[in-house]
């Protein structure tokens, strides 16, 4: 029986039709065989002793000349830091230069690594850089959100195989992201509490959604998941930005990271995915009402003509099926 289903965050819904949908397996069975890849690539520009195709790194670890983490300036920006942020009118229309600021993290020396099958320490390292870039960008005044993302494959958006994330920092904050904010902004008002605290504490009362629990960290196929097998990584202390969380926790997420990545990894053959950080905008880092946290995305479904019509997503595989499905996966 189809199911309407509602995001207590952000008030969208979506639409369960599980008797419409694939088992699990069978999701596995459309995807396309992956080439191997090589460690090494001569013509990567991520790959080590071809540095010099990319642009100065601005941070490396754990030294420029051996690194296991690089990240650098995106050579191809659609953004560029040094134009203006002035708005302008075209006749009735708002415009305004391109800027922002748009780097790559490369992640890993390896052509043909992935953060699933990477150990902690090197997913840790990954982190970290993130962390310690958007606490610096943040420090621009020009800039209101930072993005950080990545995307797995072709599907998923990436051109490049090298194990690759990106971070891109912009003076407009979309409406896209800005309208959770204030749907979670009137939760808060209305109720005085953290609208996502209280999403956690209830999936980890359910218990049926949830793929790891940890001791700082959920992670589950969430109630309203608005595709097959979306997963979402909370920190259960509430934090509204990223830049907040600490050593000994940021090796937890590792952790939970790696490990929610492994089981869609060997569980559906390694799909493409985009896995996106939300993080509050910049100067709402000790809101009350805002609540950091990860979301994975596999690209095994397509939204078609009903979903962009309406914004309504219809997932054919319930969040407690694909959340039992991951829990089951033998990691390798």
């Amino acid at each position: 029986m189809p199911e309407f289903r509602q995001n207590k965050a952000t008030k969208e819904w979506v639409i369960l039709t599980p008797e419409r949908g694939k088992r699990p397996v069978d999701f596995v069975k459309n995807l396309p065989p992956r080439k191997p890849l090589p460690a090494y690539k001569d013509d990567c520009p991520f790959c080590p002793k071809n540095e010099h195709l990319t642009l100065e790194p601005i941070y490396t670890y754990p030294s420029p000349d051996r690194w296991q983490v690089r990240v650098v300036p995106n050579k191809y920006a659609a953004l560029q830091p040094s134009l203006a942020t002035t708005r302008s009118w075209v006749g009735s229309f708002l415009s305004a230069k391109g800027f922002g600021i748009a780097e790559v993290v490369i992640e890993h020396p390896r052509h043909d690594n992935t953060p699933a099958l990477m150990t902690v320490d090197e997913v840790t390292q990954v982190l970290k850089a993130y962390r310690q870039r958007q606490i610096e960008i943040s420090k621009n005044e020009k800039i209101n959100l930072v993005t950080i993302f990545r995307n797995h494959g072709a599907r998923a958006g990436t051109s490049l195989e090298h194990p690759h994330s990106q971070i891109i920092a912009t003076p407009i904050v979309p409406p896209h992201v800005r309208y959770p904010m204030e749907q979670a902004l009137q939760y808060y008002d209305q109720f005085g509490r953290c609208v996502y605290c209280e999403m956690v504490e209830e999936e980890l009362r359910q218990e049926e959604r949830i793929i790891i629990d940890s001791q700082n960290f959920a992670a589950f196929c969430p109630f309203a998941s608005r595709s097959p097998f979306e997963c979402r990584i909370y920190p259960k202390m509430h934090k509204a930005s990223f830049i907040l969380i600490d050593d000994e926790e940021i090796v937890e997420l590792a952790s939970v990271l790696r490990e929610t990545l492994a089981r869609l990894y060997f569980g559906l053959n390694n799909p493409d995915y985009n896995y996106i950080i939300r993080s509050a905008t910049i100067g709402d880092h000790d809101t009350r009402h805002l609540h950091w946290y990860m979301v994975i995305i596999p690209k095994i479904a397509t939204p078609a003509g009903f979903e962009i019509g309406s914004g309504i997503y219809i997932n054919t595989t319930s969040p407690e099926e694909a959340a039992r499905f991951l829990r089951e996966v033998e990691i390798k």
